[in-house]
């Protein structure tokens, strides 16, 4: 697999590597964070019809995966907490330790009880009969949901409040749907995000997501 301007990625000089596929919402995180980090990074792009890149360094399909100077790292959370104890600055992570816990906990809440809804529209979807009153009961629990983030950005700039943090990285590339997707973007999950959030009425959540959106990428 050629890493984009044909270099061969098990030659290539960099020393930091991210496994990537295109649209992922997971390496989408990933790439927020190495960005605020300042880390310069080869890319892998690997195709989801062959995942032997990924497999080869880390023993699993799945992507991100960041091979870091040979510390191989799979899954977008520990990942981010990877680059908060490689390189504490500028911080992801609260020095707080009470911070701190309240920041993981979100994180935990986002992906395992966040991400159930839409995984679950997904699933009906994607299913020979869909049942669309369980897809109504999920999309409206995800609308009210979107409500938590409004008032959570009443007092900041941020899901952290004033600062950009691994909340920011782990919630946004599934919340920046409610105000639109790339019409190049046609996979199903992601057409779910966009078809059951709206930032109508959520002005501080569609100010959010456009801050946001404007932060580089690595």
């Amino acid at each position: 697999m050629l890493a984009p301007g044909g270099c061969d990625w098990e030659s290539a000089a960099t020393l930091v590597r991210l496994f990537r596929a295109p649209w992922s919402t997971n390496v989408e995180r990933v790439s927020l964070a190495l960005a605020h980090k300042g880390v310069e990074v080869e890319s892998v792009v690997i195709d989801y019809a062959d995942r032997t890149p990924v497999l080869e360094v880390s023993g699993q399909g799945l992507v991100p995966v960041l091979d870091d100077e040979g510390v191989v790292v799979a899954d977008s959370r520990r990942i981010l907490r990877h680059l908060e104890a490689s390189r504490p600055e500028p911080a992801l992570f609260p020095s707080d330790r009470a911070a701190r816990a309240h920041l993981e906990v979100f994180m935990e809440w986002f992906e395992e009880v966040w991400k159930v809804a839409p995984n679950a529209i997904e699933a009906e979807l994607d299913s020979a009969s869909p049942d669309h009153q369980a897809i109504a009961v999920h999309s409206a629990r995800m609308d009210e949901r979107l409500d938590l983030f409004e008032h959570l950005l009443t007092t900041g700039e941020h899901l952290g409040r004033s600062a950009f943090s691994a909340a920011d990285c782990v919630a946004f590339p599934f919340l920046k749907y409610a105000a639109g997707r790339d019409p190049a973007d046609d996979e199903l999950f992601h057409r779910v995000l966009d078809e059951h959030q709206s930032v109508d009425g959520r002005p501080r959540l569609a100010a959010w997501i456009e801050r946001v959106g404007a932060r580089p990428r690595a």
